[in-house]
């Protein structure tokens, strides 16, 4: 390469990072002034100044709602909790009911109404997006503190080298806990500023609560010292600059999470002596020579997560009592110290447990906001978790089956459920209960009904993580050579292979419970690919609209007593019964019923036709769903599928076959290779004489 070429390519390199570059977000965050500058921005901008449950709340808040009607309840969706930050990677699926409640939780403690003073504990079985949820609250909340909405400020100490050295051998010294300029505030001053500050304000009231962190309130001290209490003097040795949280910088995010016993050290959440730093300041017990960077400390302004928050040692526990009631921590060798910050924890039910058997622990338990975050007992919202994992673009060379994830989620929503106390209601109609489909004698009181008996309904059974991890194992399971392509079947024996060596399954008894509901899917399978082949089978179109025509002419002349014209012989007949009785059979329709569904279709005919609208067996579900059963029963010897499971196959009825699998591809999403291996296995059905009709 030449220098000519070389110095273009660096040109454009250098154009295209000046074009994506951010060196006006670069100087915004960086902004910095005077406290009297501050005061400025809080009168125009109240919200700089919000404690951390105000911007908690606020921040779910700004990625905007949704709602719906639940069983008469009206269910508020948080936009937030789809993760629209990272496209969806870490978005929350199904537990709508359990986020309104953690949501709420935000709200009370952003009034002020109590639960501010009380630690979050989401609780519930492994893999039920816990860590999710305290991951996208992590996230969102450093998101905010870059965006105009979402910013707050701190300050630093400034002063030239003078005979004092109160900032030792430096000029500067930030805030270590990263605190509100207005803390600098003299507690006798604070009354009329506030009253100044809130004249005009909308919005959250503007309050100064606490006092300076140690090291702050050193300095101030020394500085109101040498000007003689003129706080105004001691002001300009303040820089007010933006804080932008930051948990890998640990600015305003802290992470804790426990460790064998004999290594915890309560210094962790409090920070520790800079041995250091002793010789220039000549004494432990000097706040300057003490590293504020505990998690506490750090997470201050912001939120602090607790990992397994039970497993802590119970010393550590007794520091989360004084966090969250009083909201002050006490480092070693200094006082009691103000925070400010949402305190997260996380738990699963055996350590619960244990924490409600400790007596020693009430004060603990008093001072806990428990939120259940159950596993997902609806099927539509449990598919979502692995399509996001195994979607085209993430998988490539292998096609997964049409059903394929959509039976491992339904078995895994199986095993959740309890069983029914209504004799008459399997558990797989319970779950399509839950998820919204309708069933004869079943209402929206009742299901809601359903789901109050289970009271333990979503905490035990297989987590997704087990589900997403058989799927894996499925794609890449090369016995069967490279296939291409994977089936239910597949991932189905992937499923049951695996309990056998499942570490949370407790007996055998369960595991033989999560066989049994394997084959209570495979059956559920069955029926709905039976239904898919005999809806490519009898997907034409014309000749649906041609026996629709003919249904409805003889329908319309037994109710009205009149006869058809035979269009081939040009003789009035007798309308046929046994056409009219083939196709109401084929949706249960009994004999002694047959009038009152005739009339209801001449019925809806006759209100479309006031309507100036035409009929269309399509918006007819039940009717649509009885002409293709009939189609598929005429055509179905024509196409002699059941041909295929002895490989004879005349040129003719391949030509069908091959008209069906197209539909199969087009229509419901098959591959080459799955339409033909669904083929072959509903026509092993029908060779055995399995005719049951698709509920």
């Amino acid at each position: 390469m030449s220098h000519s070429e070389n110095l273009s390519t660096n040109q454009e390199w250098n154009k295209l990072l000046g074009e994506i570059s951010s060196v006006k977000d670069f100087k915004n965050f960086h902004w910095e002034g005077s406290f009297s500058d501050y005061l400025d921005v809080v009168k125009k901008n109240p919200g700089v100044c919000r404690n951390a449950f105000q911007r908690m709340y606020d921040m779910v808040l700004s990625w905007g709602t949704s709602s719906y009607v639940e069983y008469k309840k009206n269910i508020v969706r948080y936009k937030f909790f789809d993760d629209p930050i990272d496209h969806g990677k870490d978005a929350v699926f199904g537990l709508d009911v359990q986020l309104m409640k953690l949501v709420h939780f935000f709200k009370s403690a952003a009034l002020g109404y109590g639960t501010e003073k009380r630690v979050l504990l989401l609780h519930g079985p492994v893999g039920s997006a816990k860590s999710t949820i305290a991951r996208l609250l992590k996230k969102g909340i450093e998101r905010y503190s870059r965006q105009d909405e979402g910013t707050l400020y701190t300050f630093r100490w400034v002063d030239a080298k003078s005979g004092d050295h109160i900032l030792g051998n430096q000029t500067e010294m930030p805030c270590p806990m990263h605190e509100d300029p207005l803390r600098l505030i003299p507690e006798e001053m604070r009354p009329k500023i506030l009253e100044e500050l809130n004249k005009g304000n909308k919005g959250y009231k503007v309050t100064i609560t606490g006092d300076l962190c140690p090291a702050c309130r050193y300095v101030q001290r020394e500085f109101m010292k040498r000007y003689q209490g003129d706080i105004t003097r001691v002001l300009q040795h303040i820089k007010v600059e933006r804080l932008i949280l930051s948990e890998k910088d640990r600015i305003g995010i802290g992470t804790f999470q426990p460790k064998d016993e004999k290594n915890q050290d309560s210094t962790e959440l409090t920070g520790d002596i800079n041995y250091r730093k002793i010789a220039e300041y000549g004494s432990d017990s000097d706040p300057r020579a003490f590293n504020f960077d505990g998690e506490f400390n750090i997470a201050n302004r912001g939120v602090v997560e607790f990992i397994e928050v039970l497993k802590l040692d119970v010393a550590f526990l007794y520091d989360l009592l004084g966090a969250s009631q009083e909201h002050k921590i006490k480092p070693k060798k200094f006082p009691q110290t103000d925070i400010d910050e949402v305190i997260l924890g996380h738990t699963n039910e055996p350590e619960f447990k244990k924490l409600q058997n400790n007596e020693f622990m009430e004060a603990l338990r008093d001072r806990t906001v428990k939120i259940d975050v159950p596993y997902i007992t609806k099927l539509k919202e449990e598919i979502k978790i692995y399509e996001k994992d195994f979607n085209a673009i993430k998988i490539k060379g292998k096609h997964i089956a049409p059903h394929t994830v959509e039976m491992a989620a339904m078995w895994a929503i199986l095993t959740r459920l309890e069983q029914p106390k209504k004799a008459n209601l399997s558990l797989l109609q319970k779950l399509k209960l839950y998820d919204g489909k309708t069933l004869t004698g079943y209402t929206e009181d009742n299901v809601k009904e359903l789901r109050k008996e289970a009271v333990r309904e979503g905490l035990e059974g297989i987590s997704p993580r087990y589900v997403q991890d058989k799927v894996s194992n499925a794609l890449v399971n090369d016995k069967n050579g490279e296939i291409g392509c994977v089936n239910p079947f597949m991932v189905m024996n992937e499923l049951e292979s695996g309990l056998k060596h499942h570490a949370l399954i407790g007996s055998d008894e369960r595991r033989r419970e999560y066989k049994e509901l394997l084959a209570v899917v495979k059956q559920e399978y069955e029926d709905i690919v039976k239904n898919e082949v005999q809806r490519a089978i009898s997907a034409d179109e014309d000749a649906i609209s041609k026996l629709c025509s003919n249904y409805i002419d003889n329908v319309k002349a037994y109710t009205q007593r009149e006869k058809v014209k035979n269009k081939y012989t040009g003789q009035d007949e007798e309308p046929d019964e046994r056409l009219m009785r083939a196709i109401e059979d084929k949706v249960d329709i009994p004999e002694s019923r047959k009038d009152d569904f005739r009339r209801e279709i001449m019925n809806y005919i006759g209100a479309l036709a006031i309507e100036g609208r035409t009929f269309d067996y399509k918006t007819n579900e039940r009717l649509h769903k009885a002409l293709e059963l009939k189609l598929f029963e005429d055509q179905k010897d024509t196409i002699k599928l059941t041909s295929l499971v002895s490989n004879v196959v005349d040129r003719t009825t391949q030509e069908k076959i091959d008209v069906v699998k197209t539909r199969l591809i087009k229509n419901h999403g098959y591959c080459e290779i799955c339409s033909t291996d669904v083929l072959n296995f509903v026509a092993s059905i029908f060779a055995r004489g399995d005719v049951k009709k698709r509920s």
